[in-house]
This record gives C-alpha cells, sequence and structure tokens, in this order.
C-alpha cells in the first residue's frame, strides 16, 4: 500500500518507470466509473431528483474539492470564532469519518481543544446532527465541516479550499488524481479559497484565480495563510513559536497533505532530523510509538513535533527521549478578507443572549 507521499508522487508523474506508467492506467481505468457515479449523482441534486433538506438555521459548509488536508479546521475555527465575537451562537456539524464507535474522530477532538464552549455533533447523517445542534444546544447558525460534496443538508454559503500546492488534484479524479469530484463542481460554490497560498509565486496564484474564475465566475476569491502561530503540548502548556527556530526536530504526521506541513515547519527555521508521514487519520498504535520513538532518539533530535490533530491521539508529553510539541495553526487572510466577510455578515443570525438555559458543553 503506497503511503500519501508515494501515491502523490505516483498520480502526479513525478515516478517514471514502467511499473509507475503501468498503475497510472489502471488508475486511470478505475477514475472513469467512479467519477460517471459522481456526476450521476450531482446531476440528481442538480435537477431536484434527489432532496435536500434545510433547517430552521443559516448553515455555513467548509469543503475541498481534492481529498487530504486543504486546511478545513483552520476555517472551521476561524468561523466559528468570527460568528461567537458577534453573538452568534454557533455549533459544527460533521460526518466523523474515521472514528470509532462511540468517540469523536481527530478532527473533533482537535476543535473541542481550540473551541471547549462551542457544540460539535457527528453523525454521517449531518441533517439529523444539525437539527439535533438546534434543538439540544439552541444554536443560531451551524457550521458544516467537511460538507462540499455532502448535498442533502441545504446550506446558505458553500465555502471551497483549494491548497496551493495541489489545487487541481492532479486534474483527475480519484484514484487516477486526487480529485473528489471533477473541477466543475466549483460551480456549486460561493466563496473559493486558496489555501497556503504564500507558498507559491504570484503569478501562480493569479493563474489558479484565472482557472476558477472561467469555471466559476460569481464567485468571492480568497487567499489564505495557515501560519503556525505557537507550541502546545499533551499537558496544555503551550510556547512561543521561536522555540523549534535552531531546534533539531524529529517531525511527524498523519494528514491528508503531508508537504503543507513540512513546509510549515520549513518557515519555523528548524532543521528536520527525521520525517515520517502517515495517512489521514491514522489510529496510532503503540507499535507506531515505539517506532517513532527509535526515530526520534537515532536522529538526535532534541524535540518531536507534530500537528494538533496528531497530538490529541498520541497524548504523550514525551516521545523517545524528548519532549513532544504540535506546532498551532491559524488561518490569515492575504486576500478577500472583506468581500468574504461581507458574504457572512449577509446571512448572520441575530444575536441573542445564551442565558436560555442551553447547554453549550462539547459533546
Amino acid at each position: 500500500m503506497l503511503d500519501p507521499s508515494e501515491f502523490r508522487n505516483l498520480v502526479s508523474g513525478r515516478s517514471l518507470g514502467a511499473w509507475a506508467t503501468t498503475s497510472r492506467g489502471l488508475l486511470r481505468a478505475a477514475e472513469i466509473p467512479y467519477t460517471l457515479a459522481v456526476n450521476w449523482r450531482n446531476r440528481r441534486y442538480d435537477r431536484g431528483r434527489a432532496a435536500t433538506h434545510r433547517v430552521s438555521v443559516p448553515v455555513v459548509s467548509v469543503g475541498n474539492l481534492t481529498l487530504g488536508g486543504t486546511g478545513k479546521t483552520p476555517m472551521v475555527k476561524w468561523l466559528a470564532r468570527w460568528f461567537g465575537e458577534r453573538g452568534v451562537r454557533v455549533a459544527i456539524v460533521s460526518r466523523g469519518y474515521g472514528a470509532s464507535a462511540g468517540k469523536h474522530n481527530d478532527e473533533a477532538l482537535e476543535l473541542s481543544q481550540s473551541l471547549p464552549a462551542v457544540p460539535h455533533v457527528q453523525n454521517p447523517d449531518r441533517v439529523a446532527a444539525a437539527t439535533r445542534a438546534i434543538d439540544e444546544f439552541g444554536c443560531q447558525l451551524v457550521v458544516l465541516d467537511d460538507g462540499f460534496q455532502h448535498r442533502r443538508l441545504a446550506r446558505d454559503l458553500d465555502i471551497v479550499l483549494l491548497d496551493a500546492l495541489e489545487p487541481f488534484g492532479y486534474d483527475h479524479v480519484f484514484p487516477r488524481g486526487t480529485l473528489r469530484e471533477p473541477v466543475a463542481g466549483l460551480r456549486r460554490a460561493h466563496v473559493v479559497c486558496l489555501s497556503r497560498s504564500d507558498v507559491i509565486s504570484a503569478a501562480e496564484r493569479d493563474a489558479i484565480r484565472h482557472r476558477v474564475a472561467e469555471i466559476a465566475p460569481n464567485t468571492i476569491w480568497c487567499e489564505l495563510i495557515h501560519a503556525a502561530s505557537r507550541l502546545i503540548n499533551s499537558t496544555g502548556e503551550s510556547q512561543p513559536l521561536e522555540g523549534l527556530a535552531g531546534q533539531r526536530v524529529a517531525a511527524f504526521c498523519g494528514i491528508g497533505n503531508p508537504a503543507g506541513f513540512r513546509h510549515t515547519l520549513g518557515a519555523t527555521h528548524c532543521e528536520i532530523a527525521a520525517w515520517r508521514a502517515f495517512p489521514d487519520h491514522h489510529r496510532y498504535s503503540s507499535a507506531d510509538l515505539a517506532s517513532l520513538s527509535q526515530m526520534i532518539n537515532n536522529s538526535g533530535a532534541t524535540m518531536a513535533v507534530c500537528t494538533q490533530k496528531d497530538l490529541v491521539k498520541v497524548s504523550e508529553p514525551n516521545l523517545g527521549e524528548v519532549p513532544l510539541w504540535a506546532v498551532a495553526i491559524e488561518m490569515q487572510f492575504q486576500a478577500g478578507q472583506d468581500a468574504f466577510e461581507n458574504a457572512l455578515n449577509v446571512i448572520r443570525a441575530p444575536s441573542h443572549s445564551s442565558s436560555d438555559g442551553h447547554d453549550n458543553r462539547v459533546l
């Protein structure tokens, strides 16, 4: 089985040779029925043959066009805080992909750590989850996490994130590429945000923006930076990000786009002495932790670093013989913030006091 980096090398064309060429041909054959199925499903919703269900409060969806990490969680955090600061009681709704029975998945654990007062309801039936968030928690607005391809729940604003490192999934639908659906799906979006926009040149950003405008000319365009803000550990301690500068670190992650995390570390001026990428939503076994500890000790690293999404699953203050820290990420706008906030203001629910007895605890 290919790890995330090997898969991307294959589908991007970076892997060469007879094996790679043959593999891409087989993946292309598998791509065709998958694409037909996705297009058939979308047409059913487009033509009203599949029903959408509207709940009694506004719904803002955050999603992406490709597999893996595009920075949805930092956007969800930003939205929850933005609406909360304006007196709107927000709840987060998600499918709970990768969660074991009766437990939250890694994104939910990370969001709970960052937004302890915001309810988060996980259920594969997002309509039922949104209804529960309204009835039990009195929420006035739902943020639907990873909702672009989930069309059963009607939404008032569809935000789609494109990762600057692979915005169009190598122009192939999975498994030949990393697209969840053909790029024409962007026509449904109200807002398109280019995440990690600082990793590419202005000319490259303009080229991506131009292509999006050709597909979806009426969408709002934004450019985002996912900037490291501080270091945190499993005990709740934090320290300034400057603590990484000059350090020899061993890094690991189990996220959709490991290259994004590696880029983030590069900007902190640390030395990456050892590196390991696991599949997205990876559950760390005792064998994994033992292997990581050996890698860390052999590297001579002075500290180990991972993402917040990984830290909530490892939950250890030390790994190997060194402390383990996660890099906390905050979203910042590089372009388009005013237009984006204007769109949010249009759908903002009226402000009410939270003194009505509703419980705002995280589920």
